[in-house]
């Protein structure tokens, strides 16, 4: 008994790049919030204004992170209507 499914479309080299993706994109979230409270931190230290620059630098370095994040996914989607086909 044969099978007449078509194989799936498989791209050459899509499993290591979905690894990649998915080892990637932890530290893209983490490095985002990282960086703005460090940059927040050293400017509250320079101002005078404890924890203020720092939380908000860590909340911009999110949303900026999370952006990025969704970008990236959305380009790397292979049902995404607004990209060219292979």
């Amino acid at each position: 008994m044969t099978s007449t499914d078509p194989a799936p479309d498989k791209r050459h080299g899509s499993v290591a790049r979905q690894f990649a993706l998915a080892t990637e994109l932890p530290f893209l979230l983490v490095s985002g919030v990282v960086g703005g409270g460090f940059l927040g931190y050293l400017l509250d230290r320079w101002w005078h204004t404890k924890p203020v620059l720092m939380i908000l630098l860590g909340a911009v370095g999110f949303v900026v992170s999370l952006r990025d994040l969704l970008r990236r996914l959305q380009k790397d989607d292979p049902d995404n209507p607004t990209q060219p086909g292979p």
